[in-house]
């Protein structure tokens, strides 16, 4: 059986600004996703993903009703050191919320506030 959760959603108000935000903190580039026709209020940019890949895919998303910040979920990003990461959040205009630290075998966490006020967790083994 393959691990439960596959796709995630973070939902932000300003999306250059969240875009600039988490490309900065995570090194990478996000990729415009086409939306179905009958969501015209709806804009999607997605972390890199390759289906045949462990992992869930998800991406940033805009939508009228759907306001950013807290709210119950929270979503975790692997690394190769998750305090390089936080570091990054807060330089590309996000607060740290917990620093680094171990959670035993499992590694070690990070978690920042983005620019949108949503708390997000960074994941490393290291």
């Amino acid at each position: 059986m393959n691990n439960p959760v596959i796709w995630f959603e973070i939902y932000v108000d300003d999306m250059p600004r969240a875009r600039a935000f988490y490309e900065r903190m995570l090194g990478i580039t996000l990729e415009s996703l086409n939306k179905p026709d009958s969501l015209d209020d709806l804009e999607m940019w997605a972390f890199p993903m390759q289906m045949d890949r462990v992992g869930a895919g998800g991406t940033l998303a805009k939508m009228a009703g759907m306001r950013s910040g807290g709210g119950g979920t929270l979503v975790y990003f692997a690394c190769e050191d998750c305090a390089v990461e936080a570091q990054r959040a807060v330089e590309a205009g996000g607060t740290l919320f917990r620093a680094k630290m171990p959670i035993g075998e499992y590694g070690h966490i990070a978690l920042v506030h983005d620019t949108e006020g949503n708390l997000i967790g960074l994941h490393s083994m290291q």
